[in-house]
């Protein structure tokens, strides 16, 4: 497992360290501010209040030892974004291979790309993005992004789909998506080659019952088109 250093608990920072401990991961938490230090010493492996602007400072804590650091540094003022950057330079100064930095906007991000960042993390544009397309397309469940714009999603079969075989949908030929997999819902009827209710090469008379849920890839915005009932 992973050891990790969570710089900055601010909203983000802290549900990031408590969701990485969760899942049993080895995790510093780091602030400035003993009140956050305080509100999660608990429920990670170390809390330790240090400002890591200081090089040494971050050393003596053996984050020069951790696999990743997540630099979480709140950038509302001038002051916030300074301290962001030199945390990540002295994060690529003492040898840490894996560094994400919190960007509030793409010129921060940019500039933390620059400066030595490995990846960036955007949450609050991020965030908006997610809702945007669950709101456009609410029909569409866990979606993992896999390229810009392109996407592997799971989908609840909608009443159209009940009893039809894949050939009879067209979904490649209608809506320019592809079925990957099938997890037969509570009410379908699997047939007989299928294990667990799972079919993972669906083939032209693979039959769809309503409330199936569908691993299917494409564009987003094919994604979209998919019917809601």
């Amino acid at each position: 497992m992973k050891r990790f250093a969570v710089i900055g608990l601010g909203r983000f920072g802290k549900k990031l360290a408590i969701s990485l401990a969760m899942s049993g991961a080895e995790v510093i938490a780091i602030d400035k501010d003993r009140e956050e230090i305080d509100a999660v010493r608990d429920q990670v492996s170390h809390a330790v209040r240090l400002d890591s602007t200081d090089e040494e400072a971050l050393k003596a804590q053996g984050v020069d030892k951790m696999d990743v650091a997540i630099v979480g540094i709140g950038q509302g003022t001038g002051q916030g974004f300074e301290s962001a950057i030199l945390t990540v330079v002295n994060l690529r100064q003492i040898g840490v291979k894996e560094i994400f930095a919190r960007a509030e906007d793409p010129i921060a991000g940019e500039v933390f790309s620059k400066i030595g960042a490995t990846d960036v993390i955007y949450p609050e544009i991020e965030s908006a993005q997610r809702w945007a397309y669950k709101l456009i397309a609410p029909q569409i469940g866990e979606k993992m992004d896999f390229a810009p714009g392109y996407s592997l999603a799971r989908i609840k079969a909608p009443a159209s789909f009940d009893g039809k075989t894949v050939m009879d949908l067209q979904l490649r030929q209608k809506y320019s998506i592809n079925l990957v997999a099938i997890k037969r819902g509570e009410n379908s009827k699997p047939e007989k080659s299928e294990k667990s209710g799972i079919t993972n090469v669906p083939m032209p008379e693979t039959i769809i019952y309503k409330d199936d849920l569908l691993i299917v890839a494409g564009s987003d915005a094919d994604l979209a088109k998919l019917p809601q009932e």
